[in-house]
């Protein structure tokens, strides 16, 4: 045989020998590039990947992470967590095709073990409600989206998450987690309690709604000179919402607006700045003229506006009118009465009509004449006035307060000067006859008639009590 025959087979037995060791090799050895769950174990045996197993399981952590980022470290060895070989990695093994390792060194070959772990489950529960994340000083409780009114505005607040758990969700991830060998665990929002109204909730759409329908529902209100709105800025601070997320009108506070209108606008009974015909400035109030607003029924008219949901023009509901709207009320039409002077005028859109001289109610027998802002009640033809030991038949009377008013007194001759303090009438206001047909024809019911004294005066008969007039005293 040659000997270049004899080398060749020698080479290539030695090959074949090389082939079978590295094969039996591969045959108790994993393939390069094998790794089983996360140990590379290339060229390791099954017995190696066994042992890391159970040294990784001896020292198992598992960080815990909440939702507050917050991290809490759960010790493997608290809960007895060990690994349970279920002979998974020499059966790997063993099914690895030794004598192909050529074609296996360069490919990777990963696998899974379903291997099983062990931990005390009494135990890793007594852990975990240990946790802080379960302290009543740690938890935020979740808070409901919701509407709220401030001031003149509202607003839509979102709802808060917070970080209460739900201890069974919170320990059944954990478990999980523990059970799969896991070593971070980060609890989803279904191990929270959530809200129980969103932001996009559509109970607050509809309250949203409600709240607009009402703001839309503006009154303005008709009084002369003046700019007075139930708007937006009134309206809103009136709303409430329960927490059903319906929306009330509190009528207290309607109730308080009407209140403010009332003290605003009411003008019965004010005191006045009166420029009287000698041209100058007294200060008169009492009587009974001016408007009054009725409360009741204002506040209820309020309330059915808001509810329209429209904008509305309007007065305000009275139960007593003024000749004039407005503060201004009096007007420019009206009688003037001077006591002190025993002068009436009438005047008619600003220009005088009538002046004539009276005879007032007797002070000294305490009959003065009622002083005030009163208004011509009616107009009445032939009437006979009755009282307390007289009675008195008059052609023109013209009653402005109580039983007190303007007629003629044909039984006088003179009038004016100081007749009223001695002799005047009962009460009424004696004028002479021509100019009672005439001041009859030409005034009208409701026509302002403004009385006053220009002394001190005490008035104190029922008259003056039951007509309110300004110099009434209670007698004591």
């Amino acid at each position: 045989m040659k000997k270049s025959a004899i080398i060749g087979i020698g080479a290539l037995l030695a090959i074949c020998g090389v082939y079978m060791g590295i094969g039996v090799f591969y045959s108790s050895h994993y393939f390069p590039g094998t790794s089983i769950n996360t140990i590379r174990c290339g060229n390791r045996t099954a017995d190696y990947v066994e042992q890391r197993n159970k040294n990784k399981a001896e020292h198992y952590i598992l960080t815990l992470t909440d939702r507050k980022k917050t991290q809490f470290c759960l010790m493997g060895k608290d809960f007895s967590y060990a690994y349970r070989p279920r002979g998974e990695e020499a059966a790997i093994l063993k099914k690895q095709n030794a004598f192909l390792w050529p074609m296996a060194m360069f490919k990777k070959h990963n696998h899974t073990l379903s291997s099983e772990v062990t931990y005390d489950a009494s135990a890793l529960q007594a852990t975990v409600d240990q946790l802080s994340l379960f302290q009543k000083e740690y938890i935020e409780q979740p808070v409901n989206a919701q509407i709220v009114i401030k001031d003149t505005e509202y607003e839509l607040v979102p709802e808060v998450p917070g970080n209460d758990p739900i201890p069974t969700m919170v320990f059944e991830e954990i478990q999980k987690a523990v059970a799969q060998g896991q070593t971070s665990c980060v609890l989803g929002d279904e191990c929270y309690r959530a809200p129980e109204v969103t932001a996009k909730d559509p109970v607050l759409q509809r309250t949203r709604e409600n709240i607009e329908a009402y703001l839309a529902a503006t009154i303005h209100y008709e009084i002369d000179g003046q700019d007075e709105n139930l708007d937006r800025e009134h309206i809103l601070p009136m709303l409430s919402i329960a927490k059903d997320g319906n929306v009330r009108v509190n009528t207290e506070k309607v109730a308080a607006f009407v209140q403010y209108l009332a003290s605003k606008y009411n003008t019965y009974g004010d005191r006045r700045s009166f420029k009287t015909t000698k041209g100058d400035t007294i200060e008169i109030g009492g009587g009974d003229y001016g408007w009054v607003i009725s409360k009741s029924k204002e506040q209820e008219q309020i309330l059915a506006d808001l509810e329209g949901g429209k904008a509305v023009n309007r007065e305000p509901m009275y139960e007593q009118r003024a000749l004039h709207s407005g503060l201004e009320d009096i007007g420019d039409t009206y009688i003037e009465i001077d006591y002190t002077k025993q002068r009436l005028w009438y005047y008619e859109n600003g220009k005088k009509k009538l002046t004539t001289k009276i005879v007032s109610g007797n002070l000294r027998q305490h009959n003065g004449s009622v002083d005030g802002i009163y208004k011509i009640v009616y107009k009445e033809r032939n009437a006979t006035l009755v009282g307390e030991n007289y009675s008195s038949a008059v052609s023109f009377f013209m009653p402005f307060a109580y039983n007190i008013g303007i007629h003629d007194a044909n039984w006088r001759s003179q009038f004016g000067g100081k007749i009223y303090k001695t002799a005047g009438s009962h009460g009424c206001v004696n004028i002479p006859p021509k100019k009672a047909k005439k001041l009859f024809e030409m005034v009208e019911k409701g026509t302002p008639v403004v009385a006053y004294y220009r002394e001190k005066v005490e008035l104190t008969n029922q008259a003056a009590q039951y007509s309110n007039a300004f110099s009434y005293v209670r007698k004591e």
